[in-house]
């Protein structure tokens, strides 16, 4: 069941086409964001996702279709504008070498700048609760190539909320960081979202901790959307046997009750240890 219409959306698409070089990526896809929760991408490599991601972003123009944010035509609304709205991290972002942790993150109050009105006390105190919530104040003064990897993607992180924005944007943000830092990660983001009411929207790879962290998932297959709901709701058997052509079992996870993904493949096979009676299963 898709759940989507029971939402309010400030970013939607409809009948969104994205393409590289004429070829379509995306195709006639419809999809609604809701407001205020937690939304995470899943499917398979090459499936259209990080796409998706950078057409809700304004950073692809729509072959055919429109994407909507506040009621407006994104593609008609200028970037400053855009950028007081939503804030996007990109898959492996870069910067210039020798840029510190307070550098980059004050790059966030771009949006703020014109030449009438230049760096302001409020500008000060973004970037201050920025890296005070990412734990980064300690490190404001190291050049980011001197940082860890999980300490370079919160210095990242704390850029976009230094832009101030409701809605945020993330592709792959536990990309090579190890399960330590990539729930520390996830779990700031929580955060972010529970106490400050930020909409977020992120591409993940693990199923297990989207079913964690998500409100709302959104299965993509072959630039097409496969389905749409509640943990619960997407993270079926079926799910992952259409859209990543894999075998696996759906059982309850023990600590938080969500949907756990076990995969099967050849060494792993259903067997008599799961007993006569299926294990539970989420319907």
């Amino acid at each position: 069941m898709n759940q989507n219409r029971f939402f309010h959306h400030r970013l939607e698409t409809k009948q969104l086409t994205l393409a590289y070089d004429g070829a379509p990526v995306v195709q006639n896809l419809n999809l609604g964001i809701p407001t205020g929760k937690i939304t995470v991408l899943v499917g398979a490599n090459g499936c259209g996702k990080s796409t998706l991601l950078r057409g809700l972003a304004r950073l692809l123009k729509p072959k055919s279709g429109m994407v909507y944010l506040d009621g407006k035509a994104i593609f008609q609304l200028n970037a400053k504008t855009v950028a007081k709205k939503l804030g996007m991290l990109p898959q492996s972002p870069t910067a210039p070498e020798g840029l510190t942790v307070q550098d980059l993150v004050a790059m966030g109050r771009y949006p703020y700048q014109n030449w009438l009105q230049q760096w302001s006390s409020e500008d000060e105190q973004k970037v201050k609760e920025a890296l005070e919530i990412t734990n980064m104040t300690e490190l404001a003064d190291r050049a980011l190539d001197n940082l860890s990897g999980g300490q370079r993607q919160r210095a990242w992180i704390a850029m976009v909320l230094a832009q101030d924005t409701d809605l945020l944007l993330l592709d792959e943000p536990t990309t090579f960081l190890d399960l330590s830092h990539q729930v520390e990660l996830l779990d700031l983001l929580y955060e972010l979202h529970e106490q400050q009411g930020k909409t977020i929207v992120m591409i993940l790879h693990d199923l297990n901790l989207s079913c964690r962290y998500a409100d709302y998932l959104v299965a993509v297959q072959q630039g097409k959307i496969y389905t749409t709901g509640t943990p619960e709701q997407v993270m079926t058997e079926e799910m992952v046997r259409d859209v990543f052509n894999l075998e696996c079992r759906i059982v309850p996870d023990p600590l938080a009750d969500t949907p756990m993904c076990i995969p099967m493949g050849r060494k792993v096979k259903l067997s008599s240890s799961w007993g006569d009676k299926p294990p539970k299963t989420f319907s």
